[in-house]
């Protein structure tokens, strides 16, 4: 009966078209990357005191709830099992305690100068501190010295609630616990006096601390080193009168220390030279330590606990160092292209440049084409509008749409139609390769559309005979939506000015498949598009790189795309081209130690890829996770002031990207929106990359579908013919 129900479920989510669907695991393990650094920071925003901290400070109120006895007494309160008593230190005995720490660079100092003369001290360590500097903790305890709660976050407890006050002593005692294997049963108040300042507001919590069996201390000799006012004055207020004993209050964080080290260094021995001995509170009330060992359970917790907030220090601190490492490189990058792709835009535009003797000989166009039929028909159209003469081979790589009838059915000239079995975009290139008649030939996709004189253009680099690729300025043809409009602003200013920066660097990485053209003699020696990457035209790019040839940018060689329209879409295609890029860059790797000029690109293309198109973008979200801490931990207005400072540099980018192409400022608009939300998923579209190249993961080609909608600019409208199921794509998954 259960297992028909099931059935019976199953296929009504079948016949609603909405089947149960789970997060799938390429969107779960970058997803987790990002979470777990999120918590690392998060981690790093409790334990430094920016989430949850409060700094107010009560004014003094009433005494008159607060037995006498406590506002005549000692410094000590106990206030456990019910009791009212404080007790004093004796005379000539002097405990020295100090707040707020332990402190990096001056913990180690005090303890350095108390070791040196044998002196015992009482440290009130806050949780903070204790858990980013565990090992001093443990020093302290090493060393004979007492230990003390001061809370975790050094908020004033007379403005919290019992759950709050409550955390702040568990929270602090899981720190110490976890530092040096210790409870303590000493506390005390931050912002705490003496004990005649105890009010009607600060005595209910000592009596609820009591009760949760701690002991409350506070001093009667105040040194007020925190106001740094000289060593005689910090030694003359520690010192006290008559013999007397005390409890002296000193600071080994908080700030400039070195007057507390300096007098400490001179008190220590004055003192004893009086008579005085140092001795940690238990010793000096001849009491039971204050101290007990803590074992099982807990102390692994409070063990995980230091583990975890360790992990989150040298984690965050690798990320503070990632995010200076990217910002460099993104102003540097930013630079480059602005003054590269100027000088090179003033090369190419001066009325005197030639690349030699114009190119006039036909060339062969190769489209390769799997279910294109919503496009074909204009990719077609537009070629036979060139302006330079063309043949045009349309290889069907086994399309199921009929997309290689529709072309014959056009009926014309100079367009051959050339079948094989479904295998893949660089065998159909190949196979175009053995049939095109030129030597010149010209590839783009089956879904774009070039302008009359694109093939003219893209081919006059070809008078230089020592140039062996050219590639042409692809752009999104579907750019209304706003998907569309965010990949327009990546094509002209992430795409295009890259390339011209990267002409002029002489190490092109990439001729786009979308319009690049190829002279034959250069492809054959390399064995023409290679298939052991997913980015062929990257890696056959590389490869001719590598034999010696030059590849260039032909600016107004413009071709028309269709972008992906949906986020699954642009996301298969990205993926796609990440892991091929990096699978290009692992094949290659031994360009480096290239000799001679075709080793150029070793030593300066293959870097400034490796660095600007894998390193730098899986960097770059430490820029928005970044923004996001500042923006909730503070300091606000300089995070917001910093981010707007780097949008204002992509802005002056694009904006010049977009006047060198000749394009409308308006889709700059949606700029800002695109840094917030695309960018995002461009980040974990190349963590999912690097995983799946890191685990050795294999990927199969993916086939985007397609809508036909593209034309070039001023070309006459055409209808294409509805074909449906462009689907998935059968073709071997390569590794």
């Amino acid at each position: 009966m259960a297992s028909r129900t099931r059935r019976h479920r199953a296929a009504i989510g079948a016949r609603d078209g909405s089947p149960r669907r789970r997060l799938p695991l390429r969107l779960l393990l970058p997803l987790l990357v990002l979470v777990a650094l999120m918590a690392m920071l998060m981690l790093r925003g409790y334990v430094h005191s920016e989430i949850l901290a409060d700094h107010r400070v009560r004014p003094p109120a009433a005494t008159d709830q607060v037995p006498q006895k406590i506002l005549e007494g000692g410094p000590v309160i106990d206030t456990r099992s019910g009791r009212t008593e404080s007790l004093g230190v004796p005379d000539h005995r002097l405990v020295l305690t100090f707040d707020d720490g332990p402190d990096p660079t001056w913990t180690p100092k005090v303890l350095d100068v108390l070791r040196k003369h044998d002196a015992h001290a009482v440290f009130f360590v806050t949780g903070t501190m204790a858990s980013r500097y565990p090992d001093l903790v443990q020093r302290m305890v090493d060393e004979g010295h007492e230990v003390g709660l001061h809370t975790f976050n050094h908020p004033d407890l007379s403005y919290q609630s019992r759950e709050r006050i409550d955390w702040e002593l568990s929270q602090n005692q899981l720190a110490i616990t976890g530092a040096a294997g210790i409870r303590t049963s000493l506390f005390r108040p931050p912002y705490s006096s003496f004990a005649d300042a105890m009010d009607n507001e600060s005595w209910p919590v000592t009596e609820y601390i009591g009760a949760r069996g701690y002991i409350t201390v506070v001093n009667n000799t105040d040194s007020e080193d925190w106001q740094r006012p000289g060593v005689d004055e910090i030694i003359r207020r520690a010192t006290p009168k008559d013999g007397a004993g005390a409890i002296v209050l000193m600071h080994d964080s908080g700030g400039d220390r070195s007057q507390t080290v300096a007098a400490l260094d001179r008190f220590l021995p004055d003192m004893k030279e009086q008579g005085y001995e140092f001795d940690n509170l238990t010793e000096a009330l001849d009491a039971p330590s204050a101290h007990s060992p803590v074992t099982g359970g807990e102390l692994w917790k409070a063990k995980a606990w230091i583990f975890l907030v360790q992990a989150s220090e040298h984690i965050t601190d690798g990320l503070v160092a990632g995010l200076a490492v990217i910002g460099f490189l993104v102003i540097a990058r930013f630079g480059l292209m602005l003054l590269l792709s100027g000088i090179h835009a003033r090369r190419v535009r001066r009325r005197d440049f030639r690349w030699g003797p114009p190119v006039t000989e036909p060339v062969s166009v190769l489209v390769p084409a799997y279910n294109e039929a919503k496009c074909i028909e204009n990719t077609v159209r537009s070629l036979m509008d060139s302006d330079h003469p063309v043949e045009i081979l349309v290889i069907d790589d086994g399309s199921t749409d009929g997309t290689a009838r529709i072309v014959e059915a056009m009926g014309l000239p100079n367009v051959r139609v050339v079948r094989q079995l479904n295998a893949g975009k660089p065998a159909a290139l190949n196979r175009g390769l053995a049939n095109a008649r030129h030597d010149i030939v010209v590839m783009m996709d089956g879904d774009t559309v070039f302008e009359p004189s694109t093939v003219r253009e893209l081919v006059q680099p070809f008078g230089d005979p020592r140039v062996g690729a050219v590639a042409g300025n692809a752009k999104v043809g579907n750019k209304d939506s706003l998907i569309g409009a965010w990949q327009h602003i990546e094509y002209v200013m992430g795409f295009n000015l890259d390339r011209r920066m990267y002409d002029v660097l002489r190490c092109m990485p990439t001729i786009p498949g979308a319009v690049g053209a190829f002279r034959r003699s250069a492809l054959e020696p390399i064995g023409g598009m290679s298939d052991d990457t997913l980015a062929e035209d990257t890696d056959v790019t590389m490869a001719l790189h590598r034999d010696g040839w030059r590849v260039v940018y032909a600016e107004n060689a413009r071709a028309w795309t269709e972008a992906p329209e949906t986020v699954q879409q642009l996301w298969s295609q990205r993926y796609r081209w990440s892991y091929g890029t990096m699978q290009a860059i692992w094949k290659h790797r031994r360009a480096v130690i290239d000799k001679g000029p075709s080793g150029r690109f070793g030593r300066v293309g293959l870097p400034f890829v490796s660095l600007f198109m894998v390193l730098a973008p899986l960097l770059a979200p430490l820029i928005d996770i970044f923004l996001l801490y500042g923006i909730i931990f503070g300091p606000t207005e300089k995070t917001i002031a910093a981010w707007l400072g780097v949008l204002a540099i992509q802005a002056v980018c694009a904006a010049y990207a977009f006047r060198l192409d000749r394009e409308r400022m308006t889709h700059l608009i949606s700029l800002p929106l695109q840094q917030i939300l695309y960018r995002q998923l461009m980040y974990v579209v190349l963590l999912q990359s690097w995983i799946t190249a890191l685990t050795g993961g294999r990927l199969r080609w993916q086939k985007l579908r397609r809508t036909g909608v593209v034309e070039a600019p001023g070309g006459a409208p055409s209808t294409p013919r509805q074909r449906t199921g462009s689907g998935d794509d059968h073709r071997r998954p390569v590794a």
